[in-house]
């Protein structure tokens, strides 16, 4: 399984010598990549956050304006070390667990209508500057800062604190609440677990356009269970409590209201559970127990809800005097609403961009009564400027282009803005778009103005030292995308090379995909460690159609374990170097659960595994996660049952190493002890690696960088180097 005495040794060492460390040094990859790009209305300003190099871990705001970029704030400039520092608070590092945020300094921001004057907080600290000139201001506030946003107008700032909404004026003075906690569990302001893990509603509030009022979610978590999630490494400090909504336990209740500024608080009347329409099932919750999306927009108040069965979702158009609802528009499903990110998004006539069902099994969207074209599967919605919307969709699966539509010209149809294979998405603002792509050959941020280049963005992420070299795979009847990664050094002919199955397979991500991203860089790796590594994106993953997507609704795993083992078979068809007696399967979160139950289902075809972050128990896992795919835990046990790996601990005959980060608030460790003990009670052997202090995201470098090479050792060993 190493390379042969005449392979490149420069080459080789390289990649199993220095690769493990960049890659945790670079968090992925992910240091030096601009993010949360913002354009301003008129198009002239672009903000972004970006650390100063790849391995820099401190963010920074920069501006592109004229073609050049300049820094706007640096965390570790004298203005802002020199003041007396803060704490973050936990809601504000909970925020940053659910969105995977790895760097520190300035990581979010938010600005004012025009975007001219920029809100931020650093350790709490709330600070403001205007992108025209001029240094950041400090904002003395109550307390420690969470979520910071200016009005439209930028005269007051909006921001979180203590669980209180209150506002600011952007001089520093006046600094008062708008909505208290009323209630020991009661927050105001904030987005509660589940509606930032699973459902991707991270916000919590916001403001009129006028100013004058805002639009805000009150979470009540008196009724979630807790969990406890402590450091053993060190056990004088306290475990920091999480409100976790386990299947089948109760939801935290979301209200919204509407606070004005200067007013008394309304009550958004939201309704009550879903009428005649609604798809029935063995498992049928009518209730509306999901807040799924919120704006204001210059036609009021718009407020998505979904049903706790999620066979039902309601856009309702608010009142903004009353806090009356109407619905204007429905969405049913017989086995879950998929929610389309950036939707619903209302036009300036007023018309609604939803999601849709354009013809056949496409996933398409509905602008203002113009439906996408069939076989045209949309991702996701990224905004409207200039008289068009615009959004991401593919035709292949492996691809995902910006495409745009023109409200005002509907007979110009849809165009492609993008046009290299890859993955591309955008933010716009006026005639400029601003296209963030990811190709095979790198990542790039260019400036289009009128669909002309106009300047670029630097992307300072380091180059991984390995270079993929995939080979693009349709295998089988059901013509899976897959990716086969060979040796550097190996040759057809060469000898057998034991393989190794590598995807994510999962429910809302690919990794199959025509990009260089880090699990690319990753399988490559593990390719020149003397592994034929085999990557295949099944049933399940996104992108091929509502059936394909929908296949796994009570049964999380049959027929994603057969499309990799169909995959395998048909790679080492057309690849007779493939040894299918040394074969494993290595994961982390839902392919970790996967990379377990590959063994103890089917150890004919898989001789070891590594399980990282593995949700082994889905009665662990979240309300609104687990209960689209298996229904209620209480009405539908057989569901979680088949989807377990604790009942089938006895079946385990092959090697399994278990890892898991002790601090993971997302998947809990406890899934890893729960299978630990099953295989101990029913006697099998097996490993298991607890990583200290380690989340759901394993961020600390050198257990990032040594992670890899235990993996590596661990499959070297059970396959026979």
């Amino acid at each position: 399984m190493t390379p042969p005495s005449d392979a490149p040794a420069d080459a080789h060492a390289t990649a199993s010598e220095r690769f493990p460390l960049q890659f945790a040094r670079t968090r992925r990859f992910s240091l030096g990549v601009p993010r949360q790009l913002t354009v301003s209305p008129d198009g002239e300003r672009v903000l972004f956050v970006r650390s100063a190099s790849g391995t820099d871990l401190v963010s920074r705001l920069w501006l592109h304006e004229n073609g050049t970029e300049r820094l706007l704030a640096d965390p570790l400039d004298p203005c802002f070390t020199n003041e007396e520092p803060g704490e973050v608070p936990p809601e504000e590092l909970a925020r940053r667990e659910r969105a995977r945020v790895t760097s520190s300094g300035l990581v979010s921001y938010a600005t004012d209508a025009s975007a001219r004057l920029v809100a931020f907080a650093l350790q709490g600290v709330l600070w403001v500057l205007r992108t025209d000139g001029g240094a950041a201001r400090r904002v003395t506030t109550a307390g420690p800062v969470v979520d910071p946003r200016p009005s439209p107008d930028g005269s007051l700032i909006a921001y979180v604190s203590g669980g209180a909404l209150r506002i600011v004026r952007a001089d520093g003075t006046g600094d008062r609440p708008l909505a208290e906690p009323d209630g020991e569990h009661v927050t105001y302001g904030l987005s509660d677990y589940v509606s930032q893990e699973s459902i991707g509603r991270s916000r919590g509030y916001w403001w009129s356009p006028r100013g004058d009022a805002l639009l805000v979610a009150r979470v009540d978590t008196a009724a979630v269970r807790r969990r406890y999630i402590a450091d053993p490494s060190d056990p004088e400090r306290p475990p920091r409590v999480v409100a976790y909504p386990a299947a089948g336990t109760a939801n935290a209740k979301v209200s919204m209201h509407l606070v004005p500024v200067r007013g008394e608080r309304i009550a958004v009347r939201l309704p009550a559970e879903a009428g005649d329409g609604h798809p029935e099932d063995v498992w049928t919750d009518r209730a509306f127990e999901y807040v799924v999306a919120a704006g204001w927009d210059g036609h009021g108040p718009l407020v998505s809800v979904q049903t706790r069965d999620q066979r039902s979702v309601h856009v309702l158009e608010v009142d903004e005097a009353s806090g009356a609802t109407r619905v204007s528009h429905r969405t049913q499903d017989s086995a879950w609403v998929a929610l389309r990110p950036g939707t619903p998004l209302r036009l300036a006539s007023g018309a609604l961009v939803v999601p849709a069902r354009p013809g056949g099994d496409s996933q398409g969207l509905d602008i203002g009564g113009t439906t996408t074209p069939p076989g045209l599967e949309v991702r996701e919605v990224i905004g409207a400027a200039d008289g068009r919307v615009y959004f991401t969709a593919g035709e292949e699966p492996t691809e995902i282009h910006v495409w745009s539509y023109a409200t005002d010209d509907p007979g110009e149809g849809f165009v492609r803005v993008s046009s290299s294979p890859g993955v591309h998405t955008a933010a716009v603002g006026g005639a400029t778009v601003v296209l963030d792509s990811r190709t095979p050959d790198g990542h790039t941020v260019t400036v289009l103005r009128a669909g002309v280049p106009v300047g670029s963005i630097a992307v300072l992420a380091e180059e991984p030292l390995v270079t993929p070299r995939p080979l693009a795979l349709s295998l089988g009847r059901r013509k899976l995308r897959s990716r086969l990664y060979l040796p550097s050094w190996h040759r057809p002919g060469d000898g057998p090379l034991p393989v190794l199955l590598n995807p994510y397979a999962g429910h809302g991500m690919q990794v199959v995909l025509e990009v260089r991203a880090w699990w690319v860089a990753v399988a490559q790796w593990f390719a020149e460690q003397g592994f034929a590594v085999l990557v295949t994106d099944g049933r399940g993953t996104p992108g091929r159609g509502e059936a394909w997507e929908k296949s796994v609704h009570g049964d999380r795993l049959t027929a994603v374990l057969e499309d990799q083992i169909d995959a395998l078979h048909a790679a080492a068809a057309r690849h007779p170097d493939l040894d299918l007696t040394r074969v494993a399967m290595r994961g982390w979160s839902f392919s970790g659960y996967l990379a377990a139950a590959a063994v103890l289902r089917h150890p004919e075809v898989f001789h070891a595994a590594v399980a990282g972050a593995a949700p082994a128990d889905r009665r662990l896992y979240d309300t609104h996660w687990e209960e689209r795919f298996l229904g209620h835990p209480d009405v539908q046990p057989e569901n979680y049952t088949r989807n377990s790996l604790l009942d089938e601990a006895a079946a385990l005959t092959r090697p399994l190493m278990l890892v898991h980060g002790l601090a993971d608030d997302n998947v809990a460790v406890a899934h890893t002890l729960r299978l630990s003990a099953a295989l101990l009670a029913a006697g099998r052997p097996h490993t298991v690696l607890p990583l200290s202090g380690a989340g759901h995201l394993v961020g600390r470098e050198q257990t990032a960088s040594n992670l890899l090479l235990l993996e590596r050792d661990f499959l070297w060993k059970s396959l026979g180097r």
